[in-house]
């Protein structure tokens, strides 16, 4: 199972991008928030990635981050929904605006994104509302931001920026851009430095 990519980013398309790790290049289907995350050819990207295999075909799936793997599987275990109306609704809406919509049942949020009518979004919503309320969120945050795991990395960054006066809703809004930036296997090191610029800009 491959869940990571680390490369080049050697081309683009409409949904699709290829990596270039060690020479190979790597094919995968991603969403419009993602290649436009990626940047340009050239430049050194992390892709996230989920393998999908059916009888008549096998792809790789390319996410930015782990929150947005999760939800992706997440939406394709609703019947229904396949991986390309899962990156539709991906490129439609952020994490954090689809853990919204779900657990306030905001089906019309969900049908903005391409070939998901009014029906599919509700099942979406329906089906998707008590995992989505059951996500832990920062508390007095304006957004739900999931909180990081105790005892990793990014918890200690969180605790690290707290005892630098800053308040926990905006030491974990940091910690977690950080996160998104630098990826999942960050050090303290690293999360703290551009956590702290995250929270002073």
């Amino acid at each position: 199972m491959i869940a990571k990519l680390t490369g080049l980013l050697d081309d683009t398309g409409p949904d699709w991008a290829i990596i270039d790790v060690n020479g190979v290049g790597y094919l995968v289907h991603c969403s419009a928030r993602t290649l436009d995350h990626l940047g340009i050819r050239g430049d050194r990207v992390v892709v996230h990635t989920e393998m999908q295999v059916s009888e008549t075909d096998q792809r790789l799936i390319g996410f930015t981050s782990g929150a947005e793997r999760n939800w992706f599987r997440l939406l394709t275990a609703v019947q229904g929904v396949g991986s390309k109306v899962a990156l539709a609704i991906l490129s439609a809406l952020t994490t954090d605006e689809l853990q919204r919509a779900c657990a306030g049942g905001d089906s019309a949020m969900v049908a903005r994104a391409n070939g998901v009518g009014p029906k599919l979004a509700s099942r979406i919503v329906n089906e998707l509302k008590d995992k989505a309320g059951a996500l832990p969120v920062a508390p007095g945050l304006p957004g739900a931001i999931a909180l990081v795991p105790p005892g990793s990395a990014s918890a200690d960054a969180v605790s690290a920026l707290q005892n630098l006066g800053f308040k926990p809703p905006v030491a974990a809004m940091a910690v977690s851009r950080a996160v998104e930036e630098l990826g999942e296997d960050a050090g303290l090191n690293d999360l703290v430095r551009v956590a702290l610029k995250r929270a002073a800009g």
